[in-house]
């Protein structure tokens, strides 16, 4: 009869958990929260040709490839709307040659992000510096902290950073990180 008591508060004390789930996987918005509108980000210090559409795309998708979730490139007639500015993207060197010249370099990418929620009206996560960095190397014969360089690097540069960015966002977002 102890045994089966024995058994039963173990299975009890297991079966509660911890409360932690994985990265990606959590889920702290409210229930009601099904349409996103995702208006353009605004491009408020990039010299980035293009950054703030490429950004606004990847941030539209990666909250619908959550399933829970359909997104609206506007701010009327939704649950909850995330708002981006882009602050700066700069080129930091990270590496160098035995001549002291650069061959690796971060881009980074500071934006300003608001989640709020539309039916409480209330901010349900901020961040007005959020950075976000890619590396990359640097053939031979190109300036580094150009622009051009890093995209002509690999033509997907910017598809990658812009992901990462998304990435970053909406897990903070869903995850009240």
């Amino acid at each position: 009869m102890k045994r089966a008591y024995l058994c039963l508060a173990i299975l009890a004390i297991a079966s509660t958990g911890c409360g932690y789930s994985l990265a990606g996987r959590g889920q702290f918005l409210p229930d009601y929260i099904r349409i996103i509108g995702v208006p353009p980000c605004v491009n408020q210090g990039s010299s980035i040709f293009n950054i703030d559409t490429v950004l606004t795309e990847q941030l539209q998708r990666e909250f619908a490839s959550h399933g829970h979730y359909r997104t609206e490139p506007g701010s009327t007639n939704v649950d909850a709307v995330l708002t981006c500015a882009i602050r700066s993207s700069t080129f930091v060197p990270t590496a160098f040659t035995q001549g002291n010249q650069a061959s690796r370099y971060a881009f980074v990418i500071t934006a300003a992000i608001d989640f709020k929620d539309m039916k409480a009206d209330k901010v349900l996560w901020s961040n007005p510096s959020l950075q976000v960095r890619e590396e990359y190397d640097v053939s031979t014969g190109t300036q580094g902290n150009d622009p051009t360089a890093f995209f002509g690097q690999d033509q997907n540069a910017l598809q990658r950073m812009a992901r990462t960015f998304a990435r970053t966002v909406v897990t903070s977002v869903l995850e009240a990180f």
